[in-house]
């Protein structure tokens, strides 16, 4: 039986991080999953588009992804989202691949990336291992995309778990959401925070990690230099980090073995 593991991302035009992070997960996948072929989808239109005609890079839609799975006789597909939370791009995954289910011998789909208090746990760990931890008068800010979905939530309980763990200082924002600038900036000054550590919470260090974090004004990284807060940027995505790598791993083998027509 042919076996195959769908990698869904969002995307990213950004050659050099696309590889870095989304390739990445990608391998550890393969690396995972002997036998199984790893293919990849985007969910993102505009970026499918913009790859098509800056780069001549051709990326399925996950339709075209399924389709294609269908046609060369695929009897097992695991799907795996690289989405951060059950937001509005993985409920809209969910709800094209539900025309897939009895299509396959056997068919799942894996969890995003924060979906239960273990992987709160399992992420604010793999955080701790690859930032540094702050000192007496440092922070270190992680800042998200953000929604108005109601899964932004995970913004807030995940600054939870990281306080839970005993990590002092480690502050979680967003870019369109809530917690926002102003809400960081108010438990920094609270805190007589001075040296910060500024780190995308993003699967990849594209578009928002360029401009809205590490750009010039009014970015993150320039608002706070403007508090008097001296600023280190880590232009790293998720996707780089071994412990996000091997969660979204795990999502995809408790998956496997639920697998069902």
């Amino acid at each position: 039986m042919k076996r195959a593991i769908l990698a869904v991302s969002f995307g990213t035009s950004y050659r050099e991080t696309r590889e870095k992070t989304i390739g990445a997960i990608e391998n550890a996948l393969r690396e995972r999953f002997a036998g199984y072929e790893v293919r990849r989808a985007f969910t993102s239109r505009r970026i499918i588009k913009r790859l098509a005609e800056r780069d001549a890079i051709q990326v399925d839609t996950v339709a075209e992804a399924m389709e294609r799975l269908v046609r060369e006789g695929f009897g097992e597909v695991v799907v795996q989202p690289t989405h951060v939370m059950n937001g509005y791009e993985n409920e809209d995954m969910l709800s094209q691949l539900e025309r897939y289910r009895g299509c396959f011998e056997r068919f799942a789909v894996g969890a995003p990336l924060l979906s239960s208090g273990d992987d709160y746990r399992a992420l604010a760990a793999a955080l701790r291992r690859e930032l540094p931890e702050p000192g007496e008068d440092e922070g270190v800010v992680l800042v998200g995309h953000g929604t108005d979905h109601w899964a932004n939530a995970c913004y807030a309980a995940l600054a939870y778990y990281c306080a839970a763990q005993g990590m002092a200082r480690w502050y979680v924002g967003t870019v369109e959401g809530d917690p926002g600038f102003g809400d960081v900036r108010a438990l920094l000054r609270r805190d007589g925070v001075r040296r910060v550590a500024l780190a995308p919470l993003l699967i990849v260090a594209g578009d928002h990690a360029v401009h809205d974090l590490f750009g010039e004004a009014p970015s993150w990284q320039a608002r706070l230099e403007a508090d008097g807060v001296a600023v280190t940027p880590v232009r790293r995505g998720l996707g780089e980090y071994a412990g996000v790598r091997e969660l979204f791993v795990r999502h995809a083998e408790q998956a496997k073995d639920k697998a069902r027509v």
